[in-house]
């Protein structure tokens, strides 16, 4: 298939992660360039808009898709509105690069899916960036050939310095957690069918009223248990680790011993203090993939369908998380048309 010229894409929503990924589709992805940009701050998608050759400003996501140049949509705006810009996008036959979540309940990423399905062919990639880094993607390659056996288990832990303003337990499962959720069904292949949550004493470092750290356990289709270690106000670092524990051995990655120094009677490196430079790399190959496939006019990556999925996971954590107990995963069959 003919290759598309430069790709024009409309940004929508210019908080941390849109303007990052301005910057992104402007200073390093090849092949594409921001179009237009769109924010309820008008002052602010302006001031963005004039330091892009080209670009224009919108307050309004439906004019931003419905201008001239706007060939691709990257959807970067709170969940709750990504399902009106995922539609509107539909309607305009317009590929997009959503953000996670697809949308923030199972019930509206079901509508998303159903409408996808009537245009007829895919358009959608979700934001699971993890699946774009380097150490992932070793990892996958590694299960892929079979080599360790089949997966029994997988640990997880998640880091972060300290939550901001506002961040509720809710969060620590929609937020955080959903990237384990993600990463666990493409690492085993298999669908989560049941979530756990179990949560000791709060740390001192945790905000009032935040149950934080929490150990999150997942069942799956094919028999493999899974841990999260979830503790978001840890103090010291971002860290994002995985080990797999399969019949024949074991892999683990997140280590980040990229440089170990040795100095003055220490030893020791640095720790990641956010998930913009942890995965800094990973956010570039995404982008750069989805801007690669969209001018072959192919959709790739995590579908709608895995958007859905974790969706419906969040769900069953956030029961657990509140009722307790084992919650079982309400999933609908899996279309054919994400096969």
């Amino acid at each position: 298939m003919a290759q598309r010229g430069t790709l024009g894409v409309a940004v929508i929503g210019t908080g941390k992660m849109g303007a990052d990924h301005v910057r992104r589709l402007a200073e390093v992805t090849n092949g594409a360039r921001v179009a237009a940009v769109v924010d309820v701050d008008a002052e602010r998608v302006k001031r963005i808009a004039d330091g892009i050759e080209g670009c224009t400003a919108h307050t309004d996501a439906a004019a931003a898709m419905a201008s001239d140049g706007v060939d691709a949509v990257l959807i970067a705006s709170p969940g709750p509105a990504h399902e009106a810009a995922l539609l509107t996008a539909f309607e305009h036959d317009l590929p997009v690069l959503c953000e996670k979540p697809l949308t923030p309940g199972s019930a509206s990423a079901l509508r998303v899916l159903e409408a996808e399905q009537k245009v007829g062919h895919r358009l959608v990639q979700v934001g699971f960036m993890r699946r774009y880094d380097t150490e992932y993607a070793k990892l996958k390659a590694l299960l892929n050939t079979g080599q360790l056996g089949r997966p029994l288990m997988l640990h997880n832990r998640h880091r972060n310095v300290a939550t901001p303003p506002g961040f509720t337990s809710e969060m620590l499962i929609n937020d955080s957690v959903v990237h384990e959720m993600d990463i666990t069904r493409w690492l085993l292949d298999q669908e989560i069918i049941a979530v756990t949550v179990l949560k000791p004493t709060p740390s001192g470092n945790a905000p009032e009223g935040l149950q934080d750290p929490q150990f999150v356990v997942f069942e799956t289709a094919g028999g493999a248990i899974v841990d999260v270690e979830i503790n978001v106000n840890c103090g010291f670092g971002y860290q994002v680790q995985a080990e797999v524990v399969c019949e024949r051995g074991t892999a683990r990655i997140g280590d980040g011993h990229a440089l170990v120094t040795n100095q003055a009677g220490r030893w020791g490196g640095t720790i990641a203090q956010d998930f913009v430079e942890r995965f800094e790399d990973a956010y570039d190959r995404q982008v750069q993939a989805w801007v690669d496939a969209t001018r072959r006019g192919e959709v790739t990556g995590p579908s709608a369908w895995d958007g859905y999925a974790t969706a419906a996971v969040c769900e069953a954590g956030v029961r657990a998380q509140t009722e307790g107990g084992r919650i079982e995963v309400e999933l609908v069959e899996r279309p054919a048309f994400y096969s």
